[in-house]
């Protein structure tokens, strides 16, 4: 292959190095001097090659597409999967803002990473988790459990010890019924109706949509984005003990459409909702 058939037919740059130190090495033994113009098409060949990278339309390495389950910031997992019904900054939507410093501090982080995964059978919480049908790895899972942690932990812990998560026990729905009277009637009206400053909180559609843990969870936290106060804010200076929470709940389920199955009303089997 001459130098001309070189230059003219761009081969291939390994090819052109090759010749390139034998040429030098024939110089060195006393051969003759390269051709310029061979050494003009070696140094072509290593500038169109250098320049591939750098064409026109050919994507840069930061912006090549990063597989869906790849994908581990929890920015772009959040506002994906969960922004949609808890808010796209915690604070709430259509379900309970994950970034309450009540919820927090209820919540520990195997309950979010349990219902996250596995969702809640019967409410609009689906699983996320692909062992559970839905579309997210394990490390997807964690990252938005330690993003919801590291990004909402104020370091602010209620003056007052909220009651448990999970019910430790039945609750009394009959004393749910006086303690509603009490810590909830002057907003959702009597019997749970509806009043001046909420809505009915015994609509069949509703109970039928949500467990007693999501109950319980908000009869707990609170919704303060819509206005509702939490365990401490129904009675100024009286929050809700332990029992009354258990007894609300107890009455808020007991008024389900009976054709409605209600949803872990069992208290050994509410370990890990989120709503």
């Amino acid at each position: 292959m001459d130098c001309d058939e070189t230059i003219r037919g761009f081969p291939v740059v390994a090819a052109v190095y090759d010749r390139r130190f034998f040429l030098a090495r024939s110089y060195k033994a006393g051969g003759h001097r390269p051709p310029l113009q061979c050494l003009l098409g070696f140094a072509l060949c290593v500038a169109i090659s250098a320049g591939c990278n750098r064409s026109p339309g050919r994507p840069s390495l930061d912006s090549q597409v990063v597989p869906p389950d790849k994908v581990l910031s929890f920015d772009n997992l959040y506002r994906q999967n969960c922004a949609g019904c808890h808010g796209p900054n915690g604070k709430g939507g259509a379900a309970i803002g994950l970034g309450s410093d009540v919820y927090l501090a209820i919540a520990d982080d195997a309950t979010i990473r349990r219902v996250a995964a596995e969702g809640v059978p019967g409410t609009a919480m689906p699983a996320f988790a692909q062992s559970s049908g839905g579309m997210l790895t394990d490390p997807q899972i964690n990252a938005i459990v330690t993003g919801i942690r590291k990004r909402w932990t104020n370091g602010d812990s209620p003056d007052v010890s909220p009651p448990s998560y999970a019910a430790p026990d039945y609750g009394e729905p009959q004393r749910g019924l006086e303690v509603y009277d009490a810590y909830c009637s002057s907003c959702h009206g009597a019997a749970g109706r509806g009043g001046p400053r909420a809505g009915p909180i015994v609509d069949a559609a509703f109970l039928t949509l949500v467990s007693d843990q999501y109950l319980r969870t908000i009869v707990i936290a609170g919704r303060p984005e819509m206005g509702a106060p939490d365990w401490r804010g129904n009675l100024p200076g009286k929050a809700m003990s332990q029992q009354d929470v258990s007894d609300v709940v107890a009455w808020l389920s007991a008024q389900r459409p009976k054709a409605a199955t209600p949803l872990h009303s069992n208290p050994e089997s509410v370990t890990g909702e989120i709503r």
